[in-house]
């Protein structure tokens, strides 16, 4: 039987957790904590057991709406699935520097998407902030959906976004300063043109959660 092997990892500060690590680490333990089985969290995700046991054991680094999904069917704030556990704010106010920001993942999720979370400190938020590079390709069957409202605001670069409703896959161009707001339930998904795009990208969930 062939080995397994772990997804190359970007070099980080020494310091910077290893989000393929606490992404695996604490979706495996908020699974155990209420008893799911793999079963159980494939039907209220979507997603295959094997895929989802590819993340718990840090072979699979899920894009941002995957997570969302999975902190939907845990009940708990999608920013937990970041952070570490002795790494959290109860606070009102959080404060992130850049040397603290959550170590983004380079090339390491299963469809291309890069991401740094802006707010992995705080606990009970409603809006989660990342900073978000676009892949240059995508699969042309895999669109995103999960709970919540999104806001993209293009950093640098230019992308194509597209949404997918009735049947019918709608396009836009975004240059840099553009935005776009969308109810995150629509089918979605986008790329980068000509080089590499760089977002902000706020989910917002109706509620804030914890476990």
């Amino acid at each position: 039987m062939a080995k397994k092997t772990r997804p190359p990892k970007a070099a980080k500060p020494a310091s910077a957790p290893d989000v393929v690590d606490v992404i695996g680490r604490t979706v495996l333990k908020m699974r155990k904590d209420r008893r799911m089985t793999l079963d159980e969290l494939s039907a209220l995700t979507g997603f295959s057991k094997s895929y989802l046991s590819k993340i718990e054991n840090r072979l699979s680094v899920p894009p941002i709406g995957t997570l969302a999904k999975i902190a939907q069917a845990f009940a708990c704030d999608l920013g937990h699935l970041l952070r570490q556990e002795d790494n959290f704010a109860e606070d009102a106010v959080a404060m992130v520097h850049v040397r603290e920001r959550q170590a983004a993942v380079r090339g390491g999720t299963a469809f291309g998407y890069d991401y740094a979370s802006l707010a992995h400190k705080k606990r009970n938020k409603r809006m989660e902030p990342f900073v978000f590079t676009f892949p240059a390709k995508i699969d042309v069957d895999t669109f995103f959906e999960h709970e919540g409202e999104e806001f993209i605001f293009i950093l640098r670069g230019k992308a194509e976004f597209e949404t997918k409703r009735n049947g019918k896959v709608e396009k836009w161009i975004l240059d840099k300063g553009d935005s776009l707001y969308l109810n995150s339930l629509i089918p979605h998904r986008g790329r980068s043109l000509n080089g590499e795009a760089e977002a902000l990208v706020v989910v917002y969930q109706p509620e804030p959660r914890d476990h």
